[in-house]
């Protein structure tokens, strides 16, 4: 959202998961974590493109040509999208979902974005 900051509960959830991802022992656990951070970045620009760059950073480390190329798609499309507010609720980021497919948000989460 062009000109609203994240709020401070919100960005500290955010940026727990993007920890939470780099530090990980094991790739399912990367990619847990920033599915998770993308559903939470969705609605600001800036974190929501950084989360697909870190997505593409790992799907390139795995060599996951699939997974980077939608990545790389992801990337030109995520702040456009989230500054018009033009971005499906719940969709965790992978290439393997749609890019316009709404999905559930976890309990928790919906939580956060709704406090």
């Amino acid at each position: 959202m062009i000109g609203r900051r994240m709020p401070v509960r919100v960005r500290a959830a955010y940026r727990g998961e993007m920890r939470a991802a780099r530090t990980a022992t094991s790739d399912d656990a990367r990619w847990r974590h920033l599915e998770r951070a993308h559903v939470i970045s969705q609605p600001w620009p800036w974190p929501h493109t950084r989360n697909h760059i870190a997505m593409f950073a790992l799907a390139v480390a795995q060599r996951d040509r699939r997974e980077a190329l939608g990545q790389v798609v992801r990337i030109i499309v995520a702040a456009p999208g989230s500054a018009l507010g033009r971005y499906p609720e719940g969709n965790t980021g992978r290439a393997t979902v749609g890019l316009t497919q709404p999905m559930p948000i976890p309990e928790d989460l919906a939580a956060l974005m709704q406090a």
